[in-house]
C-alpha cells in the first residue's frame, strides 16, 4: 500500500518510510519557506538545508504524538518548523566563532611576534566575553569582522548613535578592566 492524502498519517504513526516520502514530496515548499523565511539572515545555506532535514526528522520521530486530521497536520509541521528554525537561528547567533581567517597575522613577523600577537588576541577576545552580548556582538562585527557602524546598525536594528555609544562605554569598561588587570599583576 501507498500513502495518499488519506492515509498518510495513519502510515506516518506507523512509522512507514513512504508516508515520510508523502510528507517530504507534499510539504517540502511550505517547510522551506517558513525556514528560509526565520534562517535567511544567517545567510547560510548549509545551516539553513540542515535544519530542514532536522525538522523532518523531528516530524518523522514525533509522529505517534500527533491528533487530528490532515488540516491539523498541516499546522503541527508549520509550528515544528517555525520553533525549530528559530533554535537554529539562536544557535548561531550565539555560536559566533573565530576562525584563523580574522587574524591578520603578518608574512614579516617572526614565529615568536605572531605569537604575541596570538596571545594579545586571545587575551582581548577573553576581555571582551565580560561585556554584555550586544556590546559584545557589536564589539565582534566591529573590529574583529571590520564591518562598518551602519552595517552594524542595520544587522542589530539599533540606531547608529546607539551603536558609537556602546562602543565608547564598552571601551571604557575595557580600559578599567585592562588597567585593573595591570595593577594587580605589578603588586604581585
Amino acid at each position: 500500500m501507498k500513502s495518499n492524502e488519506t492515509n498518510f498519517i495513519k502510515r506516518l504513526k506507523r512509522q512507514e518510510e513512504d508516508a515520510l516520502e508523502f510528507v517530504v514530496d507534499t510539504y517540502l515548499p511550505l517547510i522551506k519557506g517558513i525556514t528560509y523565511k526565520v534562517l535567511i539572515p544567517l545567510k547560510d545555506n548549509g545551516v539553513i538545508d540542515e535544519c530542514i532535514n532536522d525538522i523532518f526528522l523531528s516530524i518523522w520521530n514525533n509522529s505517534k504524538k500527533f491528533k487530528g486530521e490532515s488540516t491539523d497536520f498541516r499546522k503541527w509541521i508549520c509550528a515544528i518548523a517555525k520553533f525549530k528554525a528559530i533554535d537554529y537561528y539562536r544557535k548561531a547567533s550565539k555560536e559566533m566563532e573565530f576562525s584563523s581567517d580574522y587574524m591578520d597575522l603578518n608574512a614579516d613577523l617572526s614565529a615568536e611576534d605572531e605569537l604575541i600577537l596570538l596571545e594579545n588576541r586571545s587575551e582581548l577576545v577573553k576581555l571582551i566575553n565580560q561585556l554584555g552580548s550586544v556590546e559584545r556582538e557589536i564589539f565582534i562585527m566591529k573590529f574583529f569582522l571590520g564591518l562598518k557602524t551602519e552595517e552594524i546598525s542595520k544587522k542589530l536594528g539599533l540606531t547608529v548613535a546607539s551603536i558609537d555609544n556602546r562602543v565608547y562605554r564598552g571601551k571604557k569598561k575595557l580600559n578599567e578592566k585592562v588597567t585593573s588587570l595591570e595593577l594587580g599583576e605589578s603588586r604581585a
